[in-house]
């Protein structure tokens, strides 16, 4: 019989001026709920990626987790390799960390024995 793996909770812990800052922000967003040229207009968002441009990180990273794989490294063992540590090895793989610097994307390939090329391709028409 297989078990049904359990999800284990822990208690946040944060000091009463960090839990006193989260509560202004979500105080403020849930009373006027701003959309994106708001939170643009605002600087509360600088920059935004289109599903496309996500779509090609999650590749990439489907690309090196599948290669881990292949070399039968864990995630620890590539932790260790990065110096990332394996809960953000995850979160890159699963496609939950969305805007990873370069340095972590190269390092995470050099772990494994690649490099990262990056290269300019002309932009689509999006009228």
């Amino acid at each position: 019989m297989i078990e049904k793996a359990q999800r284990i909770h822990r208690a946040r812990v944060q000091t009463p001026e960090q839990e006193a800052a989260e509560a202004t922000i979500r105080d403020r967003f849930q009373g006027d709920k701003p959309g994106l040229p708001e939170l643009m207009k605002r600087g509360d968002i600088k920059e935004v990626f289109t599903m496309g441009e996500y779509w090609e990180l999650c590749k990439t990273f489907a690309a090196l987790r599948a290669l881990r794989e292949q070399k039968s490294l864990s995630i620890s063992d590539v932790a260790d390799r990065t110096g990332l540590d394996s809960a953000t090895i995850a979160r890159l793989e699963s496609g939950q960390l969305d805007n990873p610097t370069v340095g972590t994307v190269t390092r995470y390939a050099k772990a494994l024995g690649k490099r990262v090329v990056v290269s300019l391709l002309d932009a689509e028409d999006r009228k």
